[in-house]
């Protein structure tokens, strides 16, 4: 097990950003927690979104007076290859792993909690991330755990899902983003659902204006005075790029110059699948020289990442599943108007035609990009209209207040029960 260490950071850099009434929440919430040992624990310390969160939320809850740690398992390739045909099994992908994987993905967990326990590691509650590490709090046999899945699991392998579901079991309660994700035959009363959050305080995320970020990608070989889409996302097959190339060569027939950019570089140390990917996507975009790939994360860092979703005239994420997507509040948070894959948390995310658009194939993507470039009155109502979901929902203090409640919940009961279930985005998961 190794720990990762974090940046300080303060609750009270969101006066102004969030309301009053939320920041008093967490203040209360949190000084009845005061001193409470959390150990978080997750596959990997970079390159996804649960690591992006963890980097955020954990020196958030050290700053309201929680003893916060993060962990991740050591790395290792055959457990990683593994794990990663487990995620593709939870969000509906047909093979199954065989008993020696089973048993390469049970014996890494059994490891990495005799090194916790070798290291003295304790906590009030551990908060354990994804199914990489679903099977650790058996082995750790201590103090009472929560699961955390942040995978889109609304299909998924039943043959895998029944292998999981005894250690879904172990723990005190689980927590999803959306209802749907949650394991069937599970008590309802231990279950919990709130969605993650962006930090927009950390560097990938400062104001960057439209020029500025124009300037970036003209370095990086794009025509800052053509139309850019971009997708910003690792190169997995649930994120379709093969599809979001197709809808470009639609919608260049109708917009004269038009530039694709494939952005996700390649940090993720949990994900071997990627190279493999982006290989048959560079294949597959053949010898179109408007179709810009990125992958190098010496070439693509926070500055790059921010340039594009900043600079980009349309964000696509045609995902097929998606967990919840961060990369979509991101892009809406930079006002940037986003074409979303109708699935999961994306779903959730955008309310179609108001915040962005979700579209069903690739027809239907190529003409909302159409539209979104030749309207652009349009398109700058559609990114004020996300930047304004993401303020009232998706940033980082309501995550922080939602997993204060879920620890007091967890550890005493003194906590409320999980929110109330959403018919509209706006109407529960809200920073006012």
């Amino acid at each position: 097990m190794l720990r990762v260490p974090t940046k300080e950071t303060e609750l009270a850099y969101y006066t102004g950003v969030i309301s009053d009434s939320l920041l008093s929440e967490i203040t209360q919430t949190a000084e009845r927690l005061r001193g409470c040992r959390i150990v978080h624990v997750n596959a990997t310390p970079a390159g996804g979104g649960v690591a992006e969160i963890l980097q955020s939320l954990v020196p958030l809850m050290c700053n309201v007076g929680i003893d916060a740690e993060w962990y991740v398992i050591e790395p290792d390739a055959d457990f990683f290859r593994v794990s990663k045909t487990l995620h593709h099994c939870l969000q509906g992908d047909g093979r199954n792993l065989s008993p020696e994987d089973i048993e390469i993905y049970l014996e890494h967990n059994r490891k990495s909690a005799c090194t916790a326990k070798a290291m003295g590691l304790a906590a009030d509650l551990w908060l354990i991330h994804d199914a990489q590490v679903l099977p650790l709090i058996r082995y750790l046999n201590s103090s009472p755990g929560v699961w955390v899945c942040h995978v889109d699991t609304t299909r998924p392998n039943e043959t895998v899902r029944e292998i999981l579901h005894p250690y879904m079991c172990d723990y005190r309660m689980l927590v999803a983003s959306m209802p749907e994700y949650l394991p069937a035959g599970n008590n309802s009363c231990r279950t919990v659902v709130f969605p993650p959050a962006i930090d927009p305080f950390i560097p990938k995320h400062r104001p960057l204006d439209f020029c500025q970020a124009r300037k970036v990608l003209a370095r990086l070989g794009l025509d800052p005075d053509r139309p850019i889409v971009s997708q910003v996302s690792r190169f997995d097959r649930w994120k379709d790029p093969w599809g979001v190339i197709d809808a470009y060569h639609i919608a260049r027939k109708e917009i004269t110059g038009l530039q694709l950019a494939l952005v996700g570089a390649m940090t993720a140390g949990d994900d071997p699948d990627a190279c493999e990917v982006l290989a048959d996507v560079q294949q597959y975009s053949g010898s179109d020289p408007d179709i810009h790939l990125f992958s190098d994360p010496f070439v693509i860092g926070d500055l790059e990442v921010n340039a594009f979703q900043s600079g980009s005239d349309v964000i696509i994420q045609k995902s097929t599943r998606e967990g919840f997507g961060l990369t979509v509040a991101e892009a809406m948070w930079k006002r940037t108007p986003v074409i979303g894959g109708n699935c999961g948390g994306i779903r959730l995310q955008i309310r179609n035609g108001e915040t962005g658009f979700l579209v069903d194939d690739t027809p239907s993507c190529a003409q909302t990009m159409v539209t979104l470039l030749q309207d652009r009155k349009l398109a700058r109502k559609i990114g004020e209209a996300g930047r304004e979901s993401v303020r009232q929902n998706y940033l980082m203090p309501r995550l922080l207040r939602d997993y204060l409640h879920l620890v007091l919940n967890a550890v005493d009961g003194r906590g409320p029960a999980a929110h109330p279930q959403p018919e509209t985005t706006a109407t529960v998961f809200s920073n006012n």
